[in-house]
């Protein structure tokens, strides 16, 4: 794996005005409970909030570990000290239940203070069964104790808020913070075997700092059996949380990189066996998913003005619309899937890509993961090849054959997150996985960077959202018959029409369908037939004379 070079480490923690506030009244509620009820306990902060701050990063979320006490108790001793002594409100305890699944393995009490929010939990130990990562007992812990049972060493750290000092009871998390490092308190076998997880969450803190995976590590990461306890273990709706975040951060294909080099793809991007035993086909090489996932990066990365660059266009709308940056990269990591099928239960043709997301990583249409995916793909089948110079962007009028091409629903639909122009991006990714050199794939780019070009001097990238001129009322007066399901193949004709005639008007697309009534160029009754109970129009079919060609 390439070295990457670590951020400067601060030496102290610098504490914003409110994280002061915050730590003297944590120390004056400890003392608080030793003079008044002789309870003894003490108060550090832990794991994320330490290891930001330390990198000169603002965190807003504090986890407080608790000596001796469990974290409800104090929380709400706490908050009542607040109340009374220092007048001070205090945001309403909500309590966490257990819930090892979501890494909860003890009650925790949550809040905010000052802006704050607050996790209240005690320093534990736990002990782990080999069939699961639900711990079989936990139970009051030393500093030390908790700090060996956390993930990765610069996850570890503490900030003791009496003495306001960091602490590092592994004696490795700053040096691993310094130098870039990740590394797991105990062996790492040891350490993924009581909770598989941790080898994902290794992979996204790598991911999210430029940090180097330490070689021990990696070689555990690779061992057969901490992989079939991955997929075994740990619910996919974990694994798809862990991705999720990866896409969504700092250097997604760093991520898919590490997935590929430990060698993790198929322990992530799952297709159980009676799937894959009944596709169509087997996987591409998981190296195609990486090369996807490359090479959309360096489209993304290039500010340059050669054969080789993006389309301005086309690179500003992937990243600055939220969210699609990320799914373009999770649809690359699943391109090994790419055009394998099988039939479901019901005997209907599913994909591979779309099974990885709903089966493997659980993830569903929150940042249009599970829709959108499968409709770049469609995109990408519909796309591929496309040029200028092709008839099917040519008839009936390249206005109009381009037009109907990009508002096509997987290339352009906002219910799904699809839009043209992350569309266009992803077909040409997938081009290029299948180029054979540098002046194949310049010439690629060039023929998707000419067709954006034309969009856009033709006004197709605001037309591509354009409702009807003519809603179905209007269209079924013009015609002088009732409403019907034959109108939808109308309102499909009309919006050909406004393609073909960008200033025209709705008493201009009247007379033009009252014309085309008197010519006979509309048969309404064979529409009428067509739709009779309810079935669908093939628009392509009825709505124009001429088809544009896919």
């Amino acid at each position: 794996m390439t070295t990457r070079i670590a951020p400067a480490v601060r030496k102290v923690i610098q504490l914003t005005d409110a994280e002061d506030r915050l730590c003297t009244l944590l120390d004056e509620f400890t003392r608080h409970l030793q003079e008044d009820k002789s309870i003894i306990t003490a108060c550090r902060i832990n794991g994320g909030w330490v290891r930001d701050k330390l990198l000169g990063m603002q965190s807003n979320d504090m986890d407080i570990c608790l000596a001796d006490m469990m974290g409800v108790t104090f929380a709400e001793g706490f908050v009542a000290f607040l109340s009374e002594q220092k007048d001070l409100h205090v945001h309403k305890i909500s309590k966490i239940e257990s819930n090892p699944d979501q890494s909860k393995h003890l009650e925790t009490a949550r809040t905010t203070l000052l802006g704050i929010d607050l996790d209240f939990v005690n320093l534990r130990s736990e002990e782990y069964a080999e069939d699961s990562r639900i711990p079989t007992e936990v139970k009051f812990g030393t500093p030390l104790e908790d700090a060996l049972r956390r993930d990765l060493t610069i996850n570890a750290l503490f900030y003791n808020v009496h003495t306001r000092s960091v602490e590092d009871f592994t004696e490795k998390g700053l040096d691993d913070l310094q130098n870039g490092i990740i590394r797991t308190p105990l062996p790492p076998r040891e350490t993924f075997l009581d909770d598989p997880l941790r080898v994902i969450r290794c992979v996204r803190f790598a991911s999210r700092f430029g940090f180097e995976i330490e070689s021990g590590l990696q070689r555990a990461a690779q061992l057969e059996i901490i992989q079939d306890s991955l997929a075994q273990k740990i619910s996919r709706e974990r694994v798809g949380e862990e991705i999720d975040k990866m896409m969504k951060g700092q250097d997604p294909l760093r991520s898919i990189r590490i997935i590929n080099d430990l060698k993790l793809y198929k322990s992530i991007y799952h297709v159980p066996p009676q799937i894959t035993n009944i596709a169509s086909s087997t996987p591409k090489p998981h190296e195609l998913s990486l090369r996807a996932a490359t090479i959309l990066n360096g489209l993304l990365s290039s500010t340059s003005e050669d054969s080789m660059s993006l389309h301005p266009t086309l690179r500003s709308y992937v990243l600055q619309e939220p969210g699609c940056k990320a799914r373009l990269f999770l649809a690359a990591s699943l391109y090994s899937y790419h055009g394998i099928t099988y039939p479901d239960s019901k005997g209907k043709e599913q994909t591979l890509v779309k099974c990885a997301i709903q089966d493997g990583l659980r993830l569903g249409r929150q940042n249009h993961y599970l829709d959108g995916i499968p409709a770049l793909y469609s995109a990408s089948d519909l796309l591929n090849g496309v040029s200028l110079g092709q008839d099917r962007l040519k008839l009936p009028s390249e206005r109009v054959a381009i037009g109907l091409l990009l508002r096509q629903e997987c290339v352009h639909n906002i219910n799904t997150g699809s839009q043209w122009a992350s569309s266009l991006v992803f077909s040409l990714v997938c081009e290029l996985v299948s180029a054979s050199g540098r002046e194949e794939a310049a010439e690629c780019i060039q023929r998707y960077n000419a067709l954006t070009c034309r969009v856009e001097e033709l006004g197709l990238d605001k037309a591509v959202d354009a409702k009807p001129i003519l809603d179905g009322q209007a269209i079924a007066h013009a015609m002088d018959e009732k409403p019907g399901p034959w109108m939808k193949a109308m309102v499909n004709r009309v919006l050909e029409w406004q393609l073909g005639h960008p200033e025209g008007t709705q008493d201009d697309c009247l007379a033009w369908l009252k014309e085309d009534k008197s010519a006979g160029r509309i048969d309404l009754e064979e529409l009428k037939a067509a739709t009779m109970g309810n079935k669908r129009v093939n628009p392509g079919k009825v709505a124009s004379s001429k088809k544009v060609k896919r």
